[in-house]
């Protein structure tokens, strides 16, 4: 029965070995990749929230310091991620019953390029969107920098798993 755990428990480690580094989150991350760079992400929407390419990259490079054991550089690096953002918009979501807005949606949408220079067959180029919805009687400008920033921190998720998530 020794025999039998000692030989799962060796398959498990070379698997999660193998398959290249692992943080606490499930990063995966190539073996030979010590750096990561974001590049400043250009606002290319219709609206332009000031803060808004400073607030996603400084997310990025966060989430990639903390979650992983690669080194941030402005330089060339082993993993990059450029992009832009598209769109930043506020819609009705919602109408009630005597056809007044109920509900506002705000939508920010990046496209993100990942380049890997240790395993390019993991580069990308895609976008990511997601969204909040909040109270139509809200004042917008009181609530946009808290709006935002729970929109931004999904999108930062959302790219992270994209990038160093293998589900």
């Amino acid at each position: 029965m020794q025999k039998l755990i000692v030989s799962v428990l060796l398959g498990i480690t070379f698997l999660v070995t193998g398959c290249g580094v692992y943080s606490h989150t499930g990063a995966s991350v190539p073996p030979d990749a010590s750096t990561v760079s974001v590049a400043y992400l250009s606002n290319m929407a219709s609206i332009i929230n000031p803060l808004l390419s400073q607030t996603m990259g400084e997310k990025l490079r966060q989430k990639f310091v903390n979650e992983t054991p690669l080194k941030l550089t402005t330089a060339e690096a082993d993993l990059m991620f450029s992009g832009k953002i598209i769109t930043y918009e506020i819609r009705p979501a919602a109408v009630q019953g005597n056809q007044t807005n109920a509900l506002n949606r705000l939508t920010i949408s990046v496209e993100i390029t990942f380049e890997n220079k240790k395993a390019v067959d993991k580069n990308f180029t895609k976008t990511f969107s997601n969204n909040i919805d909040f109270n139509a009687s809200d004042n917008f400008q009181t609530r946009e920098a808290e709006l935002s920033g729970k929109v931004v921190d999904m999108l930062v998720q959302d790219i992270f798993n994209a990038a160093f998530i293998n589900w």
